[in-house]
């Protein structure tokens, strides 16, 4: 994670960054502990990949589910794929398909200004909240820094534009009636599902809901395709390279968006591996390890499902074999 002293240094840039979704940080290395195991088994037959998923998720100090969709063929498989879990930050990828179908409408323009106000800030991710009052982003430069950087504030500011209901009813006329943001970021008082923010923090979803999300963008069915193409670009740009997207060559493009809070952790997106598109959701709740160390469990289960995946779907690429569990 990025420390406040890291953040406060790099201001201008990230924000410019951000803003442009110029960067990517490369991923690191998987460390070799020796041969792993191969999959050999042809990308249509998912009994393999499958077995060892499910191994994954056995083994995790905590629950997970996962669910995986092959957008070449529309194969799909998942593990608790049904079942509810906390977003945190994940949520952001609703918000933002929920605002790109306002600017589809004409309701809002993605080049309106938005005052920042003081009232504005919260803490957590993101660099608005270190900026000063009078700033005046645009609609797209908040919703660049709220799937980059995970931006709090941008979310915040954002809602404002929204309200959380319409991100609901969004949702909900994509069939993906599970997926909800309860409040702003930060600020339960503006919860509009008090129980549920109780037990499931910012948001929730299945991953089966959010991988079918996905889905939708990547077909041009979410919103539209020129709108669809705008929210890929994003994730696209997203910074958090520490869980699916770790040990992945770094020339493989994710479009993806992380979220994580104590006791819960969750990547989802669409691994662009050389021979087909595949959507990957990993979701995690009640982690017993609720350290923000890179090497958290949690991360690592994440690391090594995106690994697992990506192998299943491209076994003539060389990748590093993970740590041991």
């Amino acid at each position: 994670m990025l420390t406040t002293r890291t953040l406060a240094a790099a201001l201008p840039l990230a924000l410019t960054l951000a803003c442009a979704g110029a960067y990517v940080p490369a991923r690191t290395a998987a460390p070799s502990s020796g041969p792993a195991p191969v999959d050999t088994a042809a990308p249509g037959d998912t009994a393999r990949l499958r077995r060892t998923l499910e191994e994954l998720v056995r083994g995790y100090p905590g629950v997970a589910g996962v669910s995986v969709i092959d957008l070449r063929s529309g194969a799909r498989l998942s593990v608790r794929g049904d079942e509810t879990f906390p977003t945190a930050s994940l949520i952001k990828v609703a918000v933002l398909v929920a605002l790109l179908d306002e600017v589809n409408k004409g309701t809002i323009r993605m080049d309106e200004r938005i005052s920042l106000l003081a009232r504005d800030r919260v803490g957590g991710s993101g660099v608005l909240q270190y900026m000063q009052s009078g700033l005046e982003p645009t609609v797209a430069d908040a919703a660049w820094l709220m799937i980059t950087l995970s931006d709090n504030t941008a979310t915040n500011i954002l809602l404002d534009h929204l309200n959380v209901k319409t991100v609901w009813d969004k949702m909900e006329a994509l069939g993906l009636p599970h997926t909800k943001i309860h409040s702003k970021t930060f600020l339960r008082s503006t919860s509009i599902a008090v129980d549920s923010s109780v037990k499931y923090g910012l948001g929730v979803t299945t991953p089966n809901e959010t991988a079918r999300l996905f889905e939708l963008l990547h077909r041009g069915r979410a919103v539209s395709p020129a709108q669809d193409s705008t929210a890929l670009a994003m994730l696209r740009a997203n910074q958090d390279a520490t869980k699916l997207a770790r040990w992945l060559p770094d020339t493989v493009a994710v479009a993806h968006k992380t979220g994580e809070v104590d006791r819960s952790r969750s990547d989802c997106g669409i691994v662009y591996g050389p021979q087909a598109p595949v959507v990957v959701c990993a979701m995690t709740r009640e982690n017993r390890e609720t350290s923000y160390a890179v090497d958290n469990p949690a991360n690592l289960l994440m690391a090594r499902i995106g690994l697992a995946v990506f192998r299943h779907y491209n076994p003539a690429v060389p990748v590093a074999d993970p740590p041991r569990p």
